[in-house]
C-alpha cells in the first residue's frame, strides 16, 4: 500500500491521544534512525524535539517516513513494535487481508494491504476522530523553512473531496484513498497500482462520480434509540431498552434500499446483573432473504441484580422454562 500505510500510524496516534497515553505538544526526540530513514520526509534534524503534533501533519501532508519512524518509536518503543501494535488494530477493525512491518509503507515482501481492508481504515479515521481527520483536508504544510504540499490533487480539483492519502513506490505504483462527501452522502475511494500522480486522481474521480451517481444512503435506525425491549430474569426490572451502538447507514444502489427489509433478534434468557452496553441481541438487514448487513444490539440502560426472593422466584420459573422450551 506504499504510503498509504500511513493511515494506519497517524490513526494509531490519534487513538493514543485520546486515550491518553500521549500529548498533543508532547516533545518527541529524533533518534539517528528516523533521520536516516529513506523516501518523503518531513526534514526533521536528528537530535531535536518535535511535537507529537507537528509529526501527525507532517505524516499526514507531506507523508514524511523520517515522521512517521520519529512518532512509532515514541508511542511503541520501535519500529517493530510499532508493526505489532498496527496489526493488532488492524485485526480490530476487521482488516483481515493486511499485514504490516513498518510505520512508512517501504516496501517489504510481507506488508501488504488490500484496498477493502483500506477503506474500512479509512472509515474509521473518518468517524472515530473528527478533529484530527481536519487535517487530512489541508493543502500544506510549513515546517524547518519548507513548505511541502499535499500531493492529494482532488483537494484543489474537487471541494467536496476532504481527504485522505496518497502513496507511491516502484512495486505498489500510484495510490489514493479518498473521501468525498455531496448532499449529505460521504463516499471513500479507494485506488491501487495506477501509473502516474495524474493517473491516480483521474481514476479517484471516476470512482467517486460513479458513486454518488448510481448510490444512495439511508440511515434505518439511530445510535442510542430504543428499537426493542427484551425481557430480563433475576433483576431489579423485567425489561431493558435495546438500541444499537452506532447509527445503522447502509448505501445501496439505488432502487436497492426500498427492497431492505429487518429484523430483530434477543438472546435467550437475560439474567441480571446486564451492564450498559451489553449485547443482548442482534439486528439484520435482508435483501431476498439474504443477509447483506448485521449489527449488535446493545443495552441502553443497566439492570441491577434483583433481591433474593426474585432471584429465587426467577430460578424457579427458568427452571420450568427450561423443561418445557
Amino acid at each position: 500500500p506504499a504510503s498509504l500505510t500511513k493511515l494506519m500510524t497517524a490513526y494509531i496516534a490519534t487513538l493514543e491521544i485520546r486515550r491518553g497515553q500521549i500529548g498533543e505538544n508532547d516533545p518527541v526526540t529524533v533518534s539517528e534512525n528516523a533521520w536516516r530513514t529513506g523516501g518523503s520526509r518531513m526534514f526533521i534534524k536528528v537530535g531535536s524535539q518535535v511535537t507529537v503534533s507537528d509529526l501527525l501533519h507532517g505524516i499526514i501532508i507531506q507523508s514524511g517516513n523520517d515522521a512517521s519512524v520519529a512518532l512509532s518509536e515514541h508511542i511503541a518503543g520501535s519500529e517493530d513494535a510499532f508493526a505489532d501494535l498496527m496489526n493488532k488494530t488492524a485485526a480490530d477493525l476487521g482488516m483481515v487481508n493486511s499485514h504490516f512491518m513498518n510505520p512508512t509503507g517501504l516496501p517489504n515482501p510481507d506488508h501488504y494491504a488490500t484496498a477493502h481492508d483500506m477503506a474500512l481504515l479509512a472509515r474509521a479515521i473518518i468517524h472515530e476522530d473528527p478533529a484530527h481527520y481536519a487535517i487530512y483536508s489541508q493543502k500544506e504544510f510549513f515546517w524547518n523553512g519548507i513548505k511541502q504540499p499535499n500531493r492529494n490533487l482532488l483537494l484543489w480539483r474537487d471541494k467536496t473531496v476532504d481527504g485522505l492519502k496518497t502513496g507511491h513506490t516502484e512495486e505498489a505504483g500510484y495510490c489514493m484513498v479518498s473521501s468525498a462527501v455531496r448532499d449529505g452522502m460521504r463516499l471513500i475511494a479507494v485506488v491501487f497500482g495506477t501509473n502516474s500522480e495524474q493517473a491516480r486522481a483521474a481514476e479517484t474521480q471516476k470512482l467517486l462520480t460513479y458513486g454518488f451517481r448510481f448510490f444512495e444512503t439511508q440511515t434505518f435506525y439511530q445510535k442510542g434509540t430504543e428499537l426493542a425491549q427484551a425481557p430480563v430474569w433475576k433483576g431489579t426490572e423485567r425489561q431493558v431498552k435495546a438500541g444499537l451502538a452506532e447509527d445503522l447507514t447502509m448505501t445501496m444502489p439505488k432502487g436497492e434500499l426500498k427492497k431492505l427489509a429487518a429484523s430483530m433478534t434477543m438472546n435467550p434468557q437475560l439474567v441480571a446483573p446486564i451492564a450498559k452496553g451489553d449485547v443482548i441481541g442482534k439486528v439484520e438487514v435482508k435483501l431476498d432473504d439474504k443477509v447483506v448487513h448485521s449489527a449488535n444490539l446493545i443495552a441502553l440502560d443497566a439492570v441491577e441484580e434483583g433481591g433474593i426472593f426474585r432471584r429465587l422466584w426467577d430460578s424457579i420459573r427458568l427452571f420450568f422454562y427450561g423443561l418445557f422450551n
